[in-house]
């Protein structure tokens, strides 16, 4: 299948989920610009230092797609996931604009009925906690919306950094998913992989998905 090439936005692009995204964009043949606060530590030629809640409607025009890639992780900033990824939202309202956040799996539900959520499982660890209950709130607002174009992806509940690239990966949804062998884990390189095949695709707009090692 010939893909289009694309205008891709990265925000908060020296993130190493953000570095990976941009990468593989690259490697792809699509067009991207990276937005971040500090100099550029990616591999996009097209750069703006800006900080991601001073970012407007004119920054992020004609773009066919915008990843935020934006973590925190001590308590005063985990408002941030929230408060940055609806600014995001708000700047493409009303445009062809996708928005695709890179989200966590804490929100992910662990029984078919979709009452009760991974974070609040008794297995869940709990120094992760303020930072799934963020970024499980970050879903629930963008969930209210109808205005923007949004896609959230979960990872696995293991998430590792540094975990090989297998090229393989399973698309779920709402509900934990497990791989072959009975586990939650993707490696970032993975995670890439489908976040990368989900922006080319421009499908499950205005839902959670959820990426999970085959």
């Amino acid at each position: 299948m010939e893909v289009f090439h694309m205008k891709i936005a990265v925000v908060a692009s020296n993130g190493k989920a953000s570095k990976s995204i941009i990468a593989e964009l690259i490697a792809r043949g699509h067009a991207v610009t990276a937005f971040a606060r500090g100099a550029n530590q990616s591999a996009a030629k097209e750069f703006v230092q800006k900080d991601i809640m001073a970012l407007t409607k004119e920054d992020l025009a004609g773009f066919d797609a915008v990843v935020d890639g934006f973590g925190a992780y001590t308590p005063e900033t985990l408002p941030l996931h929230t408060q940055t990824s609806q600014h995001l939202a708000d700047l493409v309202a009303g445009t062809d604009t996708r928005l695709y956040i890179v989200g966590g799996a804490g929100s992910l539900y662990v029984d078919p009925a979709h009452t009760v959520q991974l974070l609040d499982t008794p297995e869940f660890p709990a120094e992760f906690y303020p930072l799934a209950k963020a970024q499980t709130e970050e879903l629930a607002a963008l969930r209210s919306r109808t205005d923007a174009r949004w896609v959230f992806v979960s990872p696995a509940a293991d998430f590792r950094a540094d975990g090989a690239k297998t090229g393989k990966y399973i698309l779920g949804g709402e509900e934990m998913t497990l791989s072959a062998v009975g586990e939650s884990v993707i490696s970032y390189a993975d995670y890439v992989l489908g976040m990368v095949d989900l922006i080319e695709s421009g499908a499950h707009v205005g839902e959670r998905v959820s990426l999970v090692q085959a």
